[in-house]
């Protein structure tokens, strides 16, 4: 473990480095002694450190076995090295006492997208996610409907988690410096979120964005046609002009039929 860690382009690292923004990011997450956290790509340990102290311990998941040997150095650190999207969070929590997992990170931006959906799996057994994203995804994660940025991500995570862009983070503030602005998101999942089935939800809202730009009847319509669904919804719209209740609506209505 000695000399310095070269950031992996493969892995998407760039290390968060500005102290000012790291104690803003830890004001924001607010960790208390005792919680079960988990950090999700800690790196060189810019947020891992201060949180740590303020936990007691705290468990990580990096799957650069260089910064995983690391990271092994610190006694009060788990470390579960591993592809992130492998992980069942639900069994690490089981494991880690059972108490509703904290989880953070600075994710990949790389793979952000299908990350965020594999967490939405476990999301029952989560208190609340703060990460640090790409500022445009963030701003895909919060939009509100007859936006350009509202679009599937939008419409899955509303769903399930009640949603805050918390602060702003520059380029600057990393090295390597990102070629983009980045975010930090606070994600509470909701107490009583719709039962509806995630797969056909997924299906029908990918459908529906498919073709944005055009009224649903040329897609969503012809979906519901496929499916016999005799029910009442407005396709003269666009995907866009949809509140996410109504997605919602029409899964669970989707799924009553006989």
């Amino acid at each position: 473990m000695t000399g310095p860690h070269v950031a992996r382009k493969r892995f998407g690292q760039h290390f968060l480095a500005d102290v000012a923004i790291v104690d803003a990011i830890v004001r924001e997450i607010d960790p208390r002694p005792g919680q079960t956290m988990v950090e999700i790509g800690p790196g060189l340990a810019a947020l891992t450190q201060p949180l740590v102290e303020r936990l007691g311990r705290l468990t990580v998941i990096e799957l650069d076995r260089d910064l995983a040997a690391r990271l092994r150095a610190h006694s009060q650190l788990e470390v579960v090295e591993s592809d992130v999207l492998k992980v069942d969070f639900a069994a690490l929590a089981d494991r880690l006492g059972g108490a509703p997992l904290r989880v953070v990170g600075n994710l990949p931006y790389n793979i952000s997208s299908p990350i965020l959906f594999h967490l939405l799996d476990f999301a029952h057994r989560v208190q609340d996610q703060h990460f640090m994203l790409q500022k445009e995804v963030v701003d895909r994660m919060v939009a509100a409907p007859s936006t350009a940025d509202y679009g599937r991500l939008s419409v899955m995570l509303q769903w399930r988690y009640a949603m805050e862009d918390v602060l702003f983070v520059p380029p600057s503030a990393f090295d390597p410096p990102p070629r983009v602005d980045s975010a930090v998101v606070r994600m509470v999942p909701l107490a009583e979120p719709a039962a509806v089935d995630p797969a056909l939800l997924s299906e029908l809202v990918r459908v529906a964005f498919s073709q944005r730009r055009k009224l649903l009847r040329h897609s969503l319509g012809k979906w519901l046609e496929q499916r016999a669904f005799a029910g009442s919804f407005d396709l003269q719209r666009r995907a866009e002009e949809v509140p996410v209740g109504e997605y919602l609506a029409l899964a669970l209505a989707l799924a009553a039929r006989p």
